[in-house]
């Protein structure tokens, strides 16, 4: 054999060896889970008065779902399904945990008090398949002892507090001015060290950065769960101070109007500076850790996942004011029109999403259990994951079938909505309130702010999603809100 033929050959073996260690490589994950962000919060997603340059960059990387679903108009439940690939209905968690029980015209169901231990977390899934795991930030699973990321499969969490909401988000995270004594159920712990001007969403992603340092070897799993922009409405001074600049300059009024909504009213306007901080707050940490990843090389070997555990806080009862908006889409967080359910989606995978790619497929909280799977080169478990599709296929540009998405929300909630249900399938939607068992028909494809109620028109199509409905809830053995009895 000639030394140029066996150059060639060991040239050959190289790079198909190279090959194969590549194939087999598993991608280091990183999942950003925010609260209360909306649809219509964000640059990419259509927001005029909100900067997001590196969510923005982001989306541009890889792919943005026009379409992305949370499990529920709350935080508990779609959190819950995340863990799981189950619906909330499934699993008995349809309110947020802490949520005591309501009368009104109907009594609310029981609550589970915690994502049960017998449950399966896809976190624990890829632990065992090697992965480093490690938690940031809002939990809101349980308030036990033993009711924290740590019991979950994350080998180490940060950060993590009893309630759903920080006391602060200003140093000592906490509603008391000075750290110490007894923690209170909404205290932030792990930060007692922070500097006094420390802000939460920024210490959550420096936690965030630290362990992608520690781990870099990989393969890790990365979930910064922010506390941002849930309640109480707090920000750096600096960004509130750009953000009142910012009304100025766009020309945008400091007014806010208001829309009845059923049973509450609806914020029409995006301009609350205090709020758009907090967003910028999210963006700035998405930075950092995006940053970190190209820093070390990474980037390219991290499949990156972002959304919200419901929709933005835009409807509120009587006078009160929500913080932010989200129309196009109508009312907000706790209800089953669009605004409370459809979330920002964004998932870039290098290699695999195709940079600046768009898709209008539905997808859900529920999906992400299978395909984080499938992406470390996993087994999928359809016996734990019942109600979630592995999103490979549309990832790569395929597609992954029809299906239909269900919602059951049976409680009274803070925004005024009332007990609920609702079911998409293809374009259309189905509403139904539990209270009086009216339903309404929307047609999304033409009507995405849910303004045009085809129940009437559509008696057929009506009939189809009802019946649809019917039978999922029975499959799932849905807890429900029954009349309260009269005296």
């Amino acid at each position: 054999m000639s030394a140029t033929l066996t150059a060639f050959f060991f040239a050959f073996f190289i790079l198909l060896a190279s090959t194969v260690t590549g194939a087999a490589r598993k991608p280091n994950i990183v999942f950003f889970f925010i609260d209360d962000l909306g649809w219509s919060d964000l640059g990419c997603y259509g927001s005029k008065y909100h900067l997001t340059p590196n969510i923005d960059s982001l989306a541009g990387r890889g792919m943005r779902f026009t379409d992305g679903y949370a499990a529920c108009p709350v935080c508990s439940p779609t959190r819950a399904a995340l863990m799981t690939g189950k619906f909330p209905a499934r699993l008995g968690i349809t309110d947020w945990i802490g949520a005591g029980q309501r009368r009104n015209i109907l009594s609310t169901p029981p609550n589970v008090a915690a994502l049960p231990q017998t449950e399966l977390t896809f976190a624990e899934v890829l632990g065992k398949a090697g992965y480093a795991t490690a938690y940031f930030g809002k939990w809101h699973l349980g308030a036990g002892d033993g009711d924290h990321p740590k019991t979950q499969g994350f080998d180490y969490h940060r950060g993590v507090n009893r309630a759903g909401a920080p006391g602060s988000y200003h140093y000592p995270f906490s509603r008391k001015k000075k750290p110490g004594g007894k923690l209170a159920a909404s205290d932030v712990p792990d930060f007692t060290e922070a500097p006094e001007d420390s802000y939460l969403t920024d210490l959550l992603a420096d936690a965030a950065v630290q362990f992608i340092e520690k781990s870099k070897d990989g393969p890790f799993l990365l979930f910064l769960s922010h506390y941002s922009v849930h309640t109480p409405i707090q920000a750096r001074g600096q960004d509130v101070a750009q953000y009142t600049d910012r009304l100025k300059e766009l020309g945008l009024p400091i007014d806010v109007k208001l829309r009845p909504e059923k049973y509450g009213n609806t914020r029409m306007t995006q301009n609350n500076p205090a709020f758009a901080a907090m967003v910028a707050s999210v963006d700035r940490s998405v930075g950092k850790v995006l940053g970190k990843l190209r820093e070390l090389g990474l980037e390219g070997d991290t499949l990156v996942v972002f959304t919200s555990d419901n929709g933005g806080l835009s409807t509120r009862p009587a006078k009160r004011v929500a913080p932010t908006s989200c129309l196009p889409l109508r009312a907000g967080k706790g209800w089953l029109y669009e605004g409370g359910v459809r979330v920002p989606t964004i998932v870039s995978w290098p290699g695999v999403t195709k940079p600046g790619s768009v898709s209008p497929v539905p997808v859900v909280t529920t999906d992400f259990y299978p395909t984080l799977l499938a992406a470390a080169g996993l087994p999928l478990r359809p016996a734990q994951h019942l109600d979630g599709v592995d999103l490979t296929p549309l990832l790569k540009g395929g597609n992954i079938g029809a299906r239909n998405l269900y919602w059951h929300y049976p409680h009274y909630h803070g925004s005024a909505n009332r007990p609920s249900a609702s079911v998409r399938k293809g374009d259309y939607k189905l509403v139904r309130w539990y209270e009086d068992g009216t339903e309404e028909l929307f047609n999304l494809a033409d009507d995405l702010s849910e303004t045009r109620n085809l129940a009437d028109r559509q008696k057929s199509k009506r009939r189809e999603l009802s019946a649809d409905l019917d039978r999922w809830l029975k499959s799932v053995k849905a807890k429900m809100a029954v009349p309260v009895a009269k005296d």
